[in-house]
């Protein structure tokens, strides 16, 4: 029926908590083939072998939780094909390529159910969908819509913005360490001081600009957290010791990639000595890890027909 590419993203930048993201050249590949009984679900490339091969799959879930939300009754059967480079449980937005491929599965669907093409997906209801899929919309908007987006939510809707931003490239390293998202969440205080959310908002404000303006010295001085980052650092092993690594080997700034477990550090040059800084600074606190030199990328997610 249809086939969605969507790119990996890097949430949260440093201060940004929850509400900035950043599309990365990195993509996971869905498509949707009608017809059998039940619901099946190849994956090929990250996750394969380990994600489920039932409804029980996120995309499978999330299309049938849409269409009941929708009103639509899901086909008899399907069976998706996920092509995946983003790796799971990373902090590239894994899951929410999953959730994205989903809700665009069951909106295509219900258009053809009413003799409508596929392509007519409306992507905005689309976007305040996976928004409250979510929760949050710092992955899944920039996911969908590509480049760097500052997304907060606007009674009841979601409001965005897309900043323009100078070529940038990024190394990101993974270390094989399972930080599920429910678990960043839980090490979270529930309230922060006054003084505390001022230093986050006047440097997310400073980030946005420094991307914008390509500042690299602007963007070194600003990216950095009071929310998030020095309760979940702590959790991951050897994570303090790869920032330091990484600012070492010449990374302009550093920061959790979304929840973690990954880092992401931006740079102009050394790319893969800050990515063997990284690995090794993880190996160290018995983690094996891996990286990826990754360019920002305006591009989001491609919705496409299968032939039939």
């Amino acid at each position: 029926m249809i086939r969605v590419r969507i790119p990996a993203t890097t949430a949260n930048l440093g201060p940004g908590f929850d509400c900035m993201g950043l599309a990365l050249d990195l993509w996971n590949t869905f498509e949707l083939h009608l017809g059998g009984g039940g619901f099946r679900v190849e994956t090929h490339g990250e996750g394969e072998g380990l994600l489920p091969e039932d409804e029980s799959n996120l995309v499978v879930q999330t299309m049938l939780s849409e269409l009941s939300h929708l009103g639509c009754d899901a086909p008899a059967g399907a069976r998706v094909v996920a092509h995946n480079t983003v790796p799971c449980t990373s902090g590239l937005g894994s899951s929410s390529t999953a959730t994205l491929a989903g809700l665009l599965f069951a909106h295509a669907w219900a258009l053809a159910q009413s003799g409508r093409s596929p392509m007519e997906i409306d992507r905005q209801a689309v976007l305040e969908r996976a928004v409250a899929w979510e929760g949050h919309g710092d992955n899944v908007v920039p996911a969908l819509l590509g480049g760097f987006v500052i997304v907060v939510p606007d009674d009841g809707r979601v409001l965005t913005q897309r900043v323009p931003h100078v070529p940038v490239k990024t190394v990101v390293c993974v270390p094989d360490f399972h930080y599920p998202t429910t678990l960043a969440r839980s090490v979270l205080p529930d309230s922060y001081s006054k003084p505390d959310a001022i230093y986050n908002i006047g440097r997310a404000m400073l980030v946005a600009e420094a991307l914008r303006a390509g500042d690299d010295a602007l963007l070194a001085q600003a990216m950095n957290d009071r929310i998030h980052e020095p309760y979940r650092v702590p959790s991951i092993p050897g994570a303090s010791q790869a920032k330091l690594a990484a600012l070492e080997a010449g990374a302009i700034c550093v920061a959790l990639s979304g929840a973690g477990p990954g880092l992401i550090a931006f740079a102009r040059e050394g790319y893969d000595r800050i990515g063997r800084g990284m690995k090794a600074a993880f190996a160290g606190a018995g983690l094996s890890a891996r990286y990826w030199i990754l360019d920002a990328t305006d591009q989001g997610t491609h919705i496409g027909l299968l032939p039939v």
